[in-house]
């Protein structure tokens, strides 16, 4: 559906999309994550036509976005981070006024009208200003605006913005609902909405990827450290780091007792590739503690964003 060449993007001297590459196929949700200034809403902008790429090439569905940039605009829906609305008109009078632009008349335009109403959640505030609405409910009339032509692809940057958790939800259903027909491409900035709604996750940072990977890959990529936590009772401090910090695989132990219960809280990192679960369970059996707890902590998108988006 789409694919990207080497796109690279300068402002003078500045480089602010890095020679990306990426194919992104039909009926894909797809996460562009990355830090502030890492080129994501530059990146959205190249697909959409509406910044020229100083090199590389972008193509969707067959089409050259520099040699065919209106039959590419017709494929695409786009909704900036902050919606492009009129605060004056009420919401039905906007949409019919996106529907006319459009090029919609009659009978059609009512029946998409409607489907958007039912799509959107709009029932209830039709006949409302949008300068009225909260920023979620604008931001559902502009995911309307975006969808009013029935483009193939669409482009939200920024989409929960601002929004509070209860809004967050709203907006996630409606793009897994609309990802079920259309290619969504989403820049955000909460990695655990990234993590509820995306198919795929793709992170850039100083205009580079540095992460392309389904979301369930990504979470269970090796590299990087592990955490496992136990839980001991008849175990000192020193016992405890003699033991369990010379196992092959552990980089690091730390041991603090619980004040509330009287158990010995300790943390093991794991060197990156390696398990010692094992060895580690087979330590403490050899002991006369009494292992009350044993947690191994899965990486979650925070950790792995902020190992792939730190300075160093």
């Amino acid at each position: 559906m789409i694919q990207v060449e080497d796109l690279t993007k300068f402002y003078n001297d500045l480089c602010a999309v890095d020679h990306i590459s990426l194919e992104i196929p039909k009926g894909e949700i797809m996460g562009l994550l990355g830090p502030n200034g890492a080129g994501k809403t530059t990146t959205l902008r190249m697909l959409t036509g509406y910044f020229k790429p100083t090199s590389g090439r972008i193509r969707i569905k067959d089409h050259d976005v520099d040699e065919q940039p209106v039959a590419v605009k017709g494929l695409i829906g786009y909704l900036p981070e902050s919606a492009p609305l009129y605060p004056g008109m009420l919401v039905y009078d906007y949409l019919s006024y996106i529907a006319d632009i459009r090029g919609l008349r009659g009978e059609a335009k009512i029946a998409r009208i409607r489907d958007l109403v039912d799509h959107c959640g709009l029932h209830d505030i039709m006949h409302k200003t949008i300068g009225e609405l909260s920023k979620g409910l604008k931001q559902r009339v502009g995911l309307a605006h975006a969808m009013m032509s029935d483009p193939e692809i669409l482009i939200l940057d920024e989409p929960t913005s601002g929004l509070d958790p209860n809004q967050i939800v709203e907006i996630r259903d409606i793009i897994r609902a609309i990802g079920q027909e259309k290619t969504v491409i989403l820049s955000t900035h909460i990695l655990s909405e990234a993590e509820a709604t995306c198919d795929r996750i793709v992170i850039i940072n100083k205009g580079r990827i540095v992460a392309d990977d389904r979301t369930a890959n990504l979470k269970n990529a090796t590299g990087g450290m592990r955490q496992i936590s136990l839980g001991l009772q008849n175990a000192t401090e020193a016992d405890t780091l003699q033991t369990l910090g010379t196992l092959e695989g552990v980089a690091d132990v730390t041991a603090r007792p619980n004040a509330d219960d009287g158990v010995l809280d300790v943390t093991l990192t794991c060197r990156s590739g390696s398990d010692p679960r094992a060895a580690i369970y087979a330590a403490v059996k050899a002991t006369d503690w009494i292992l009350l707890e044993f947690v191994q902590h899965a990486r979650d998108l925070e950790s792995i964003f902020r190992e792939l988006t730190k300075e160093n």
